[in-house]
């Protein structure tokens, strides 16, 4: 089957018409909606399609099968309700929602209207963790132990110079909800689901609302435990992970905005199991990369094939685990998760000095 798209935003929204043209047998971009017109109409000229400056008119029409949300962080929420409400399958960036209530909210959403919700995370699609994948299914990396994440982005003022960047009313949060959420959900998914955290934030480069600094440690289900060092104030964009196994470390490619697409290094805790490492496929036979891969495993799920689509319980848990660092942050106090609902933060990130 093929999906009829319309693309709400054409910001990052070039980067999902980028992987969505890839699989042109399986998606079409309907429309290209964005109140920059000449913006929009540069992109339909790539798709085939038309035009709007009106969301309401694409939710409303009814040969849209998709809406994929690209718009500023404030907006998720409140139009993928919209979107669901519509009839419409719903893409949507990250953070997928304003708070941890709003996320609740948007599961019980799509409970109820029959449709689905995918959250935005195409780190997931890679050579380096398709190996790792692999791997795991062989039964050859045994548990995990330590990791250690670096989110290392160098962003000045010219970043922020849009409005809506760098403020808790529009952004919601800094770096650890607007950058290291990809590599967090990269520990949750290879590690387990965190259990633990501990946090401290700064503000110490940019003239801003938001964090652009942190250290934070965790611990998870599996009982390992996990670092992540976070800036963006470096001289380079970065982003790396090394995870150490049981049985192997893994170490990450350092590409910022996709680490998996370039080569990681697996190597054996044991040297005489090192070729059995080196056997297992990676690159030979590699699915696509980045948003074309996960936008090709959405279309194997929404087909009822097996698929490695990401889905709303990975947007909702990224959504309660960086609620739950700003919580370990603002009291100073080892946070358990789940969250207990009744937190004040689970209704927002805003501190309270900002309210």
């Amino acid at each position: 089957m093929t999906y009829r798209v319309a693309v709400l935003g054409a910001g990052i929204g070039i980067k999902h018409i980028d992987g969505l043209l890839q699989l042109s047998d399986r998606f079409e971009v309907r429309t290209v909606c964005d109140l920059n017109e000449e913006l929009a109409e540069s992109q339909a000229l790539r798709t085939g399609g038309t035009t709007s400056t009106s969301i309401a008119e694409v939710l409303a029409d009814p040969d849209i099968d998709i809406v994929d949300i690209c718009l500023p962080p404030v907006m998720h929420g409140p139009v993928t309700l919209e979107a669901l409400a519509a009839g419409k399958h719903v893409i949507v960036e990250k953070p997928m929602a304003a708070s941890l209530q709003e996320a609740d909210r948007l599961a019980e959403a799509e409970r109820t209207s029959g449709r689905l919700i995918f959250p935005v995370f195409q780190y997931r699609y890679g050579r380096g963790l398709h190996k790792l994948r692999r791997l795991q299914e062989a039964g050859l990396v045994g548990a995990p132990r330590v990791a250690s994440l670096e989110t290392h982005w160098n962003r000045q003022s010219d970043y922020y110079a849009n409005p809506w960047r760098g403020t808790f009313a529009h952004e919601l949060g800094g770096a650890v909800l607007s950058h290291a959420i990809h590599i967090h959900d990269l520990i949750s998914l290879h590690f387990g689901r965190v259990t633990e955290i501990s946090a401290m934030l700064n503000t110490s480069i940019n003239k801003i609302e938001t964090e652009d600094c942190a250290a934070i440690a965790m611990r998870t289900e599996t009982g390992a435990l996990v670092t992540s060092s976070i800036t963006l104030g470096a001289a380079d964009d970065t982003s790396r992970l090394r995870m150490v196994f049981e049985h192997v470390t893994v170490e990450s490619g350092q590409v910022p905005y996709a680490p998996g697409e370039a080569e990681w290094q697996f190597l054996a805790r044991d040297e005489d199991r090192q070729a059995e490492i080196d056997a297992v496929p990676g690159a030979a036979d590699l699915p696509l990369e980045g948003f074309a891969g996960y936008f090709e495993a959405i279309a194997d799920h929404l087909d009822g094939k097996a698929s490695h689509a990401v889905t709303l319980s990975a947007g909702r848990d990224s959504i309660e685990l960086a609620t739950a660092i700003y919580h370990a942050d603002r009291t100073g106090n080892r946070v358990p998760l789940p969250l207990d609902r009744s937190l004040s933060v689970c209704n927002g990130f805003k501190p309270s000095e900002h309210t």
